[in-house]
């Protein structure tokens, strides 16, 4: 897979992940991990990047608020154009997951 392909799936996760409420980053992580039954993990060092770049796309906004242990986190949410965005990934994944099926089942 190309490197776009990966962070496009690295993206389609946390903008899914973001699209029922806003959660801190720690948390985005840890859902990912238990929705996949710790299949997929996503490590510090390409979450906060991709939460970084697709904040400046406008696709997440970012409010520092207090969790639910008292400590201070920013919680990021979904923009209308994060809700457009995750459209557009969903239909990507679909297309790369149909055509990878296709090359295991006929290949």
């Amino acid at each position: 897979m190309a490197k776009d392909q990966l962070q496009g799936a690295l993206d389609l996760l946390i903008l899914k992940t973001l699209a029922r409420r806003a959660l801190h980053g720690y948390a985005i992580a840890q859902r990912i991990q238990q929705i996949s039954e710790d299949v997929l993990r996503v490590e510090e060092g390409s979450l906060y990047p991709a939460l970084h770049r697709m904040e400046q796309a406008d696709w997440i906004s970012a409010e520092w608020r207090l969790t639910s242990t008292g400590r201070r986190a920013k919680y990021y949410e979904l923009t209308e154009t994060g809700r457009k965005q995750l459209a557009e990934e969903e239909e990507a994944w679909d297309r790369v997951a149909g055509a990878v099926a296709k090359v295991l089942r006929f290949a």
